[in-house]
This record gives C-alpha cells, sequence and structure tokens, in this order.
C-alpha cells in the first residue's frame, strides 16, 4: 500500500479569469480560438459531452466549441472481458495522445474510466455534479413483472455484467445466481438482454451504471436501484460523474473550467480516487465505494414541520456527493462518509470499512480515503488483493489460474 499522499491530484480551483478576458469587448468572439472537445464515440460519450459543452457555453457564451468523437481501445474490443485486457487507459488513451499534441483542449471522461495516475503533464481540470452513481438491476421482460429484486430472480439465473466489481460482490451475496460477461454499449446489452441469441448465455438481468441509463433517457429500464442498504452493493469509484482531462500546464483551460463542476462531487470523488490509488486498485479489481455528505440534525420545531416532511422520503444524507443549488443546501456539512469494500474474485472474502471525517477542502478528502484505504490493509484487505495479483500474473504469464 502506498504511503500517506500529500496533496490531491486534482488542485483547489483557480481564480477564475476577470471580466476583461472573458467578454467580447476585450476580444470579439472570431478572435478566440476554437475550444476543442475530445469524447468517445459512443452515444452515452457523445451525450455527456454534451452537457459539459452546455455549460460551457452557458458560461463563456463568447468562445466556440466543437466536439471531437473517436473509437478507443474498449469500444473496439467488444469481445474480450474487461479485466483481461491488462490496461488501466483502456477508454483514455487514444484522447490523451491528442490532448498531449494539443490537438484537444480538454477530454471528457467518465470518472470511473479514469486510471487514478494520469500521464505526466495531464491532469483533472474539474468534476461535474454527479448523476445517480448506484448501480442499477435491469431484469428481462420475460421475469421483471415477478421479480423486482436479486434475491427473488430463480436459482440459476444469469446476471451479466462487466465488471468484476459487481460479480465479487453479487457471488458474495447472492450465491443462487450465476454470472457472465457482457461487453458492448448500453444499447447493445439491452438488446442482448430483450433478445438472446441463439449461443451464448440468455441473461436473466444486467447490472448497468444507473447514470448511463438515465442520461440516455432509459430510466423506465430500471427494476431497482442498488446500495448498501438496497442489494448490498457498493458502486464503482467516480461512477456517475464526468471528469474534464486537460493538460497540466493549461492555466488558461484551468481559469475556463472553475465557472463549471461541482465542488462537493470532486471532494467526494476525490476521496474515493484516492482510496483506490492508495490500494493500487484498478478495474480488474473489486473494490466498491459508497460516499454520503452527512445532514446536520436539527430539533423539530413547529415551524420545521414542513421541512421534517419534506426530508423524510429521503436518507440522512446526500448519496450522490453532489450539491446541486436547493433550499437544503445549508443542511449539507463538511463530513463524509465513506464506505469501502474488497472482494475475492470468487466472492468468499471480503472486508469493509465505514469512516466519517470532515471534508472541507481536496486535500482533506484525498486524507480520507487514504484513511478508509488504511482501515481496510489493517483488517486483511491486502491479503485479498495480492491473491488477485498473483492470478491476474499467472492468466497474463499463460499458465493456470
Amino acid at each position: 500500500m502506498a504511503s500517506a499522499p500529500s496533496l490531491s491530484e486534482m488542485p483547489d480551483p483557480p481564480t477564475p479569469l476577470p471580466p476583461s478576458s472573458t467578454t467580447a469587448s476585450a476580444s470579439p468572439a472570431a478572435d478566440l480560438p476554437t475550444i476543442n472537445i475530445g469524447t468517445r464515440r459512443s452515444l452515452l460519450a457523445r451525450i455527456q459531452a454534451d452537457i459539459v459543452e452546455k455549460a460551457l457555453k452557458k458560461a463563456h457564451p463568447e468562445r466556440k466549441y466543437e466536439i471531437h468523437a473517436m473509437s478507443t481501445m474498449g469500444d473496439k474490443d467488444q469481445v474480450t472481458p474487461l479485466h483481461d485486457f491488462g490496461a488501466k487507459a483502456l477508454w483514455t488513451h487514444e484522447l490523451e495522445a491528442l490532448l498531449l499534441e494539443g490537438k484537444l483542449d480538454l477530454v471528457v471522461h467518465c470518472l470511473k474510466d479514469m486510471p487514478t495516475q494520469l500521464p505526466p503533464s495531464l491532469t483533472i481540470g474539474s468534476i461535474f455534479a454527479r448523476e445517480d452513481p448506484r448501480d442499477a438491476l435491469v431484469v428481462s421482460s420475460s421475469l421483471a413483472s415477478t421479480h423486482r429484486t436479486l434475491a427473488s430472480l430463480p436459482a440459476g439465473s444469469i446476471i451479466g455484467t462487466s465488471s468484476v466489481r459487481r460479480s465479487a460482490q453479487l457471488k458474495r451475496l447472492y450465491p443462487h445466481l450465476r454470472f457472465a460477461d457482457v461487453r458492448g454499449n448500453v444499447g447493445t446489452r439491452l438488446a442482448k438482454l430483450d433478445s438472446p441469441p441463439p449461443e451464448g448465455p440468455h441473461y436473466a438481468a444486467l447490472i448497468l451504471a444507473a447514470a448511463g441509463l438515465l442520461r440516455l433517457g432509459l430510466g423506465e429500464r430500471v427494476t431497482a436501484l442498488l446500495s448498501k442498504r438496497d442489494g448490498g452493493m457498493l458502486h464503482a469509484v467516480g461512477q456517475g460523474a464526468l471528469g474534464i482531462e486537460i493538460r497540466e500546464a493549461d492555466d488558461q483551460m484551468r481559469r475556463i473550467l472553475a465557472k463549471v463542476g461541482d465542488e462537493r462531487t470532486a471532494r467526494a470523488c476525490l476521496a474515493e480516487r484516492s482510496l483506490m490509488r492508495t490500494l493500487e486498485g484498478g478495474c480488474s479489481v473489486p473494490i466498491g465505494v459508497e460516499t454520503e455528505w452527512v445532514r446536520r440534525s436539527r430539533p423539530l420545531a413547529a415551524h420545521d414541520a414542513a421541512a421534517a416532511a419534506h426530508s423524510s422520503s429521503s436518507s440522512n444524507a446526500t448519496l450522490n456527493g453532489s450539491s446541486a443549488e436547493t433550499d437544503d443546501d445549508a443542511d449539507v456539512t463538511h463530513d463524509l462518509t465513506m464506505r469501502a469494500i474488497v472482494v475475492s474474485l470468487d466472492g468468499s472474502e471480503a472486508v469493509e470499512v465505514e469512516l466519517t471525517r470532515a471534508v472541507a477542502s481536496r486535500e482533506a478528502a484525498d486524507e480520507l480515503g487514504w484513511a478508509v484505504a488504511a482501515a481496510l490493509v489493517d483488517r486483511g484487505a491486502a491479503s485479498i488483493l495480492e491473491a488477485i495479483n498473483l492470478n491476474r500474473a499467472i492468466v497474463e504469464a499463460g499458465g493456470d489460474a
């Protein structure tokens, strides 16, 4: 396990550009260079890039923007299971190369796909407000009317997922189920669920990121949302958030991005990434997390009755780690709770930790992630991770695992 970090990977927000440099009166819009936005070619990736472009246009209407989409290694190979690639930059490498060459000014990523160790000279410039970070259970139409939970699915039902994090947790919690890899974009996976091919697994259900379904307008396909409280599942590091990657020396782009993004989401996600970086994990290691901002507990008074009724329908914390402007923002403290789990590939071993600390800065977020990682190691997570890495090394060497 790595030593305690000295500073977050994402520095505190820079001072925004002064009005004279961001208004048309200082420089005509035509004189400002176009901001080139990189993204993957999938429909979901384009929607996410559109979200970023819309936010930038609102913050800096005097600028011009152009989205450039390309296929990455993870897009081109839709057959190989993710855990067999052995590549931590599966979805990012080609886009990062263009960013380093100066052909792109920023790249929009699903934060969960970004390695915790970025290439030299690149950094995270902004993290946008998080969509629902939870995993979603999507049951096939033939079973959805009678089976609304994982526990209720018939014994031997095949669950499709490309994530070892999901399958490891599910094997531990639902030993009556079977699991099979499923690749492709969201539409391709849903098609495999709805119209099983003559050959290959017939899936009873899929586990997908809720954020992707919601951004695609497919929220009606969600049978159930999974969390520690509901289904016992912890989500992936950074899931549901968009990370904007820029060149580390590009101070102008830092200032442009200072007007977009979400600070609470950034702190929660940086804490999660610090945990994974400290444990030296990646997408092929079953590490699950859940972060929530704790709300204040106030004495109930007569004039608080309406507010109490409103809050009773939600949890005691903000599950998505974001801080959208609402009337309830004043009730959210700087205390962040992080739950984390490390599970063996077969689900037979698991170590869990829950820790709450004040996180009033990005550096404090980094320290929380390190503290949770240290607690997991103290409880035996290191031996689980060592066994996983040994198994991977044997497979990559061509031996029997």
